[in-house]
């Protein structure tokens, strides 16, 4: 397609943007949100996390360098809904990309819309909060198009990890060089995530969302990790039910961002959905545990219930946002079982939080 054609984004509380079509034309909605990270779009693109979303680029240029298959894509395909940025390039610098992102978008069937004043858009939407929006390039009536975004379903009670999890189980790793066996539960799983834990001497069986426990337990793993992924915790009893018995295995069990979720969720601490969340690759965190701050890169629209943490018996915090001192990390007292909102692999972001998997190794070790 060719970047002359109009399009119009159309959120929920009735704001409208015109701009220019990119991707392919077409009519698509979503629940917008935007991410400040200034590089690393294709990562953002393909995190399942991102399922049921359309974002919004806060950087001035989206595309500059390209896309390079497998080697940046955190999935085996594109999960976003739509896309929206300011300036929009075809053409790439970098020798070693595949193809233009425009390409990229049209191989992947994504609606996206260039040409728009982000500082506005990112404003409106932190000031109003989260909402859904709608991105088309062939319906230019606001009104029409409008009929089309009531169709599109809150992200408040939507179940999507089901949705975008393996159907089938699958292995990661060496098996005779590793030390532990991981039972994976993939609620939207980053493959950076795998290649950190393989790096750590784990052999991963990475199963379906909804894997029932029982068959889980029978591969007999040495450890759990609890994925990230996208849609409303609340929404999963069925995980939540699930990461229960596995943290009363006594088995060592980590979490990351859903996986945090599930974590307090199984523990008996609700979670609440944000106003207009974290993502980007600069958020500040401090562990309470060593008093050091970390930079960190996140994405969630979800957060755990403070107020249900304070004066729990077997969960104590050991992480906090220092932007808007929300939840960042739990573990249990009881058991070896510990959670982070944040994303620790980043890719894209800075790797202060790598960490992480080194003390899930030594919770193995010294199971």
């Amino acid at each position: 397609m060719t970047q002359t054609k109009e399009a119009l984004l159309l959120l929920e509380d009735g704001t409208a943007y015109r701009g220019t079509a990119l991707g392919m034309e077409g009519t698509k909605g979503g629940e917008i949100c935007f991410n400040t990270g200034m590089t690393g779009y294709q990562e953002i693109y393909t995190d399942p996390s991102y399922f049921g979303q359309i974002i919004v680029n806060t950087n001035s240029h989206i595309g500059n360098y390209g896309v390079q298959l497998e080697v940046e894509e955190e999935s085996d395909s594109v999960k976003i809904s739509g896309m929206v940025c300011n300036t929009f390039s075809t053409i790439y610098s970098r020798h070693t990309a595949d193809y233009s992102l425009q390409e990229y978008f049209e191989r992947a069937k994504i609606i996206g819309i260039s040409n728009v004043d982000t500082r506005h858009l990112v404003r409106h939407v932190r000031q109003k909060g989260v909402m859904n929006a709608i991105i088309s390039s062939e319906i230019l009536d606001a009104k029409e198009l409008m009929d089309e975004l009531h169709k599109v379903p809150s992200m408040e009670g939507l179940e999507l990890s089901s949705v975008v999890s393996t159907k089938t189980p699958y292995y990661v790793g060496d098996e005779t060089e590793s030390r532990w066996r991981i039972a994976v539960l993939d609620y939207g799983i980053k493959k950076s995530i795998l290649h950190n834990l393989t790096l750590r001497g784990c052999y991963c069986k990475v199963f379906p969302a909804q894997t029932p426990f029982e068959e889980i337990m029978a591969w007999n793993p040495d450890g759990f990790f609890i994925s990230n992924g996208p849609g409303d915790p609340a929404a999963m009893a069925y995980a939540s039910n699930d990461v229960k018995k596995m943290v009363d295995t006594q088995k060592p069990l980590f979490g990351i961002c859903l996986g945090h979720q599930l974590l307090a969720l199984a523990s008996g601490i609700s979670t609440y959905k944000m106003h207009h969340g974290h993502r980007g690759l600069n958020h500040p965190v401090k562990n309470l545990i060593t008093g050091l701050c970390e930079v960190t890169s996140q994405n969630h629209g979800f957060a755990v219930n403070p107020e249900e943490i304070q004066g729990h018996a077997d969960v104590e915090v050991t992480h906090v946002n220092l932007n808007d001192k929300t939840i960042e990390g739990i573990r249990r007292k009881d058991r070896p079982a510990f959670s982070v909102q944040y994303h620790p692999e980043a890719s894209p972001g800075p790797h202060d939080s790598r960490y992480l998997f080194d003390e899930f190794a030594k919770l193995l070790a010294e199971a």
